[in-house]
């Protein structure tokens, strides 16, 4: 799946799971996305729920703002010299890297998340909170080099 597709699918599932939850407030929203309640109750929002296996290794993972707002995609990747940019972090956090991927006579260079926990602490996303997904990741498909 391309990032475009993914994100998406993923905003679809996001509002469907926000409709479930009207009434409720911003506390009790975020506390439903805890990852151990979404793997019992929404377990199709994530591929990674039907094996309980976590994205990010982290005590309180929460999933609220799955698909991060520092990540960066173009439906059409960039080129820079020898280099296609498919993603980026906007914020160069210390604790993603970016990964190159040898496609025929391209490398293309794809941002790995997995070491960076910043979207799913609860400070975090308090700080950042809005009902709409869309809205929170409004900036993801600008991809600026």
């Amino acid at each position: 799946m391309i990032y475009n597709e993914w994100y998406e699918e993923h905003a679809k599932k996001h509002a469907t799971i926000m409709k479930k939850l009207e009434g409720l407030d911003e506390y009790d929203i975020v506390q439903y996305f805890i990852f151990e309640n979404m793997v019992e109750k929404e377990p199709d929002f994530c591929e990674l729920y039907k094996t309980n296996t976590k994205c990010h290794e982290m005590y309180e993972l929460n999933c609220y703002m799955c698909g991060c707002p520092h990540f960066r995609f173009n439906q059409t990747p960039q080129k820079q010299d020898d280099l296609e940019f498919h993603s980026i972090c906007s914020i160069s956090s210390k604790r993603g890297k970016r990964t190159v991927r040898e496609v025929g006579d391209v490398a293309e260079v794809h941002q790995d998340c997995s070491g960076c926990t910043i979207p799913h602490g609860e400070d975090y996303i308090f700080s950042n909170f809005d009902e709409d997904w869309l809205e929170m990741m409004k900036n993801v498909k600008k991809l600026d080099l």
